[in-house]
């Protein structure tokens, strides 16, 4: 495979706590890949590992055929990779669109002078990050709440606004953890047809942690599998339905018949 994301071997332990045990995992360009286990089974450390908030023990990361060790969460942001959050963080009190503008920042090559002075070149930046802003906005059909605080959007818009503002960054890699946690089942339908339309639309990788194995299963197109850490399971989603090591350690008998 050609890889975008590659580990090797990466682990991660806190004090006596292996957190991630020597797992190996390669997401190629365009990917939809899943990442499911048990509470606590490491999904989250995983993306913490590979965004920069923590550094492994063991192992390498690359991307894009880069090594990332040492790199910061926003120098891997610039590289292309962005991600959600289990717990929605959005910048409540800043209307939709200042929202997603913050993450456009991430590629302006202005800096503070050109901020104070407010040239032509910066306000033709400006421009052009608005445009791209109300772009976005447009297509995920939330155009219409420009102006509102992003605290007063429904729970499904808060998650497709948060899913939005990553994209700004115009990422080659997107992490969504847990994007349906909490939705009802009308909107996993629409979440389930928003992931494919931004696999499809910006032509990019994505990394899903997910807790709804149906939503997983339909559009998830290879799986791997985490316990304690440990990756027992890898394959297409029929392949990994059957695993008996998943059904014993996560999936139960009755879901998989």
């Amino acid at each position: 495979m050609n890889s975008l994301l590659q580990l090797e071997n990466v682990t991660i332990r806190f004090g006596g706590l292996t957190a991630v045990s020597a797992v190996d995992l390669q997401i190629g360009p365009s990917e939809l890949v899943g990442l499911i286990g048990p509470n606590s089974a490491g999904k989250t450390t995983l993306f913490n590992l590979i965004t920069g908030v923590y550094q492994p023990t063991d192992g390498n990361i690359s991307f894009a055929g880069a090594p990332t060790a040492k790199l910061k969460a926003h120098q891997l942001a610039r590289l292309g990779i962005a991600r959600t959050f289990q717990n929605i963080r959005l910048f409540a009190s800043l209307s939709v669109f200042d929202n997603v503008r913050a993450a456009t920042q991430l590629h302006r090559a202005r800096g503070i002078r050109d901020a104070l002075l407010r040239g032509k070149s910066f306000r033709r930046g400006e421009e052009q990050n608005a445009a791209h802003v109300m772009e976005l906005l447009e297509i995920f059909h939330l155009g219409k709440f420009r102006d509102e605080p992003a605290k007063s959007l429904s729970y499904g818009d808060q998650r497709r606004l948060e899913i939005v503002r990553a994209l700004a960054t115009k990422p080659k890699l997107l992490l969504l953890d847990e994007p349906a946690a909490g939705m009802n089942s009308t909107e996993k339908i629409e979440l389930t047809r928003l992931i494919r339309f931004i696999k499809e639309k910006f032509q990019i990788s994505i990394l899903l942690v997910e807790h709804d194995m149906p939503l997983v299963m339909e559009i998830c197109e290879r799986i791997a599998v985490l316990d304690y850490g440990i990756k027992i399971a890898e394959g297409k989603p029929g392949e990994v339905r059957k695993n008996p090591k998943v059904i014993a350690a996560y999936l139960g008998e009755e879901t998989v018949t």
